[in-house]
């Protein structure tokens, strides 16, 4: 008889989204009209801007010429695209990177899930609390986690890094040493940033215990401080331990046209066995690249005019971010984030649990944010609300959120 892989027996419950997701549908069954407003999963809400749409548009026309058709897209992405993520992403913050350094990929969620597979199961991983539950989940799918403790909410086998309000949100080196850190800045779903000599004290750590950090900047189009890396190979020494995992979604507008990239440097080796070949060896078996339009639109994000599009759609999300942050101040929430992350990290209120606090957003605000504790045992106590809605819906949310 065939068997199951029992990892999977071990996640607690349905994915944080998922569950989310019935609740609300329960909400809106049972109250028929209502005028849910979600602040809560980091959908975008804007369009894909005019030098996006049409780049779009000319690269579908360019499939129906036989002249120009493409088919299977090259393993590691189109060099066109690649060679735009180079110049601009990297280069021109003054970061050496090479072409071969680059994967294209249909999204930073399936690199950070599928990352781990070119390590071994045995590696000891260390994660943020609260952190973005794919981290943790996808490990202990693997196996590499051991098993889960009910009562602290936790995985025997993982290292977790309190990110509470006494350390700014932000994770503190651990005593005992990891394998593999998983570091995400600007942060989901605190919003939290750290400097750059902070985020060079890790690198430095890593590089002394042989770790290597998984870092997820899916945010950095919203750093809006001068001391905080928009990439980690800003910090000398990253290149040999670090891997860096990008979105389109959230600076571009992509969630629905799915696009993303991962560097894994040459000078990144486990003893003499380099981690760029082995991601390739996967990329290149499991993965049979981004269609073709979607990386010639994305290449349009790297245009003058895309950039300047893009600048403005940053903004508007940023302006969202500004007006929740300090309309919950205002109403005396006490609330963190929201500066250089389109995320605001708020306290419950009168010492209610976070899930307590987003029955009573959405039966008497009719507001869907995250709880906290979905993203591990120190969210608990705190709520997370999104930047990504439209400026109407924001303004309309916190004015009911302050009415409550």
């Amino acid at each position: 008889m065939f068997q199951i892989n029992e990892n999977y027996l071990k996640l607690p419950g349905s994915y944080l989204f998922s569950n989310i997701a019935k609740k609300v549908a329960a909400y809106k069954e049972a109250n028929q009209g209502a005028e849910v407003i979600s602040l809560g999963i980091g959908d975008v809400t804007q369009p894909l801007a005019p030098a996006i749409i049409k780049r779009l548009h000319s690269a579908v026309d360019e499939m129906a010429d036989a002249k120009t058709f493409k088919g299977y897209a090259p393993d590691l992405g189109y060099s066109f695209l690649r060679e735009a993520i180079v110049q601009n992403d990297f280069k021109a913050r003054g970061v050496e990177l090479s072409v071969d350094e680059i994967f294209v990929s249909d999204g930073a969620k399936s690199d950070s899930g599928n990352i781990q597979e070119i390590f071994g199961v045995d590696n000891k991983i260390a994660v943020c609390d609260p952190v973005y539950p794919v981290y943790v989940d996808t490990n202990v799918m693997a196996g590499r986690t051991g098993a889960y403790n009910p009562q602290t909410e936790r995985f025997e086998n993982v290292i977790y890094m309190p990110c509470t309000k006494e350390t700014g949100f932000a994770p503190e080196l651990p005593s005992e040493a990891p394998d593999l850190i998983y570091l995400c800045f600007p942060n989901n779903p605190t919003g939290s940033t750290i400097s750059k000599s902070q985020l060079q004290q890790w690198v430095d750590y890593a590089n002394k215990v042989g770790a290597c950090i998984i870092y997820d900047a899916a945010y950095e189009a919203y750093i809006t401080e001068e001391d905080v890396a928009h990439t980690i190979y800003e910090c000398e020494g990253a290149k040999t331990c670090a891997i860096e995992l990008r979105s389109f979604s959230k600076n571009a507008g992509f969630t629905g046209t799915r696009l993303g990239y991962t560097v894994v440097p040459m000078d990144l080796k486990c003893k003499d066995v380099s981690l760029n070949a082995l991601w390739a060896r996967r990329h290149g078996t499991k993965f049979n690249g981004a269609p073709y339009i979607i990386q010639a639109a994305g290449a349009a994000v790297y245009t003058e005019e895309g950039k300047a599009q893009l600048k403005e759609q940053v903004g508007y999300y940023q302006n969202n971010a500004k007006t929740i942050l300090m309309g919950l101040k205002d109403a005396g929430y006490t609330v963190s984030g929201g500066v250089n992350a389109p995320y605001i990290w708020l306290e419950t209120p009168n010492g209610m649990t976070s899930w307590e606090f987003f029955d009573l957003l959405l039966e008497k605000a009719n507001v869907v944010g995250t709880p906290g504790s979905g993203f591990g045992p120190s969210g608990e106590g705190y709520f997370r609300l999104t930047a990504f809605g439209t400026y109407e819906n924001t303004l309309k949310a916190i004015e009911r959120i302050k009415s409550i």
